[in-house]
């Protein structure tokens, strides 16, 4: 049986969220967002209705991170900015269960993340 460390975040949409992380894969082949790899989350705001997101970190941000920086970002690092997009979604998205269910991590919103902890 897998523990899974419930995490708590407060939005500035003033929900409470409860998630945890679940897992990760490569994208399908039919999915829009292909080539990348899904990160998968569970997510409460009620405590009663758990749902899941996905984030997806796409190829291309990958790469292009590595093109202008001379060096890919490390397993953590990846982690890091897919977290990073899921609080930024808890901030912005008022209907995370209607709204939110997938999420987009591309070269243009990873450098910005990334640097808001630190990492270039």
């Amino acid at each position: 049986m897998t523990v899974r460390r419930l995490k708590t975040y407060t939005g500035q949409t003033g929900y409470v969220y409860q998630y945890y992380f679940v897992g990760k894969r490569s994208a399908l082949a039919g999915d829009p967002e292909a080539p990348s790899r899904e990160y998968i989350f569970d997510v409460t705001s009620d405590r009663k209705t758990t749902f899941a997101i996905s984030v997806c970190l796409g190829r291309a941000a990958l790469d292009a991170w590595a093109a202008s920086r001379g060096r890919t970002l490390s397993e953590p690092e990846q982690y890091a900015a897919v977290k990073l997009r899921l609080m930024q979604a808890f901030d912005e998205i008022l209907d995370m269960l209607k709204d939110g269910r997938r999420l987009r991590l591309d070269a243009e919103a990873l450098p910005g993340l990334l640097a808001s902890i630190g990492v270039d």
